[in-house]
């Protein structure tokens, strides 16, 4: 059962239990995943090129606090923060570790739709 595009968060959504990330993936096309922690400078830094591909395009962005989610980041090889999981029909298509620039996370979630 996939969303259409309209019913992809504008913001950035924080992952309250990890027992709903699966469903917030396969749920939406393009998921952009960022692992990330409250006291990372860089997570910091990057926060608004994040909530800007959460409003800007069409990829969902999902926000995973690895203090509070450390088996997901786990289960995902977080070894460092920030690290960006692209996701695309459920699948990861792309992982970038360390800060990004706005465009480059744009690249990452761009033309993978599947509409």
């Amino acid at each position: 059962m996939t969303q259409t595009s309209e019913s992809v968060p504008t913001e950035p959504v924080a992952l309250e239990s990890a027992d709903d990330f699966d469903d917030f993936v396969a749920d939406h096309d393009v998921v952009l995943v960022d692992f990330h922690a409250d006291w990372c400078g860089p997570c910091q830094m990057m926060e608004p090129a994040v909530e800007a591909v959460a409003a800007e395009t069409d990829a969902a962005v999902l926000k995973v606090d690895v203090d509070r989610h450390q088996g997901l980041a786990g289960e995902y090889g977080v070894q460092g923060i920030p690290t960006l999981l692209v996701f695309v029909d459920g699948e990861i298509a792309d992982r970038m570790v360390g800060a990004q620039t706005e465009d480059a996370l744009r690249e990452a979630v761009a033309g993978r739709s599947s509409a």
